[in-house]
């Protein structure tokens, strides 16, 4: 038997497939699954999809509260982890930075090196 997928509304196990979507039995929310895991992916500037472990460049000067200096473009940022990006002001990419430490960037900030 097929496991249906969770309703993104209201989090459910009662879903049903409809043709081409699904369909949530206790909100009543229909949804296509292919366009939730096309927007589900965090891509950079340039448009290419990142994954956990890739290595990106800053495309742009970016300003961090309580240092003195920007991270500078061109700044290498290696083995990052994406994170959802809901919770935490937009900032989609967990990494460290050498010489700023662990911080949060946003994906339209960065381009996969």
């Amino acid at each position: 038997m097929s496991e249906n997928p969770k309703c993104p509304e209201c989090a459910s196990l009662i879903t049903y497939p409809t043709g081409g979507s699904q369909m949530c039995a206790e909100c009543g929310h229909e949804w296509n699954p292919a366009e939730l895991e096309a927007a589900a992916q965090v891509k950079d500037a340039n448009g290419n999809v990142l994954q956990d472990g890739d290595d990106v460049v800053v495309i742009k000067d970016l300003p961090v509260k309580g240092m003195p200096k920007p991270v500078k473009a061109g700044t290498k940022v290696k083995n990052i982890r994406l994170v959802d990006g809901a919770g935490n002001a937009g900032h989609d990419i967990d990494c460290k930075i050498d010489g700023f430490g662990a911080m949060g960037l946003k994906s339209i900030y960065v381009r996969k090196a």
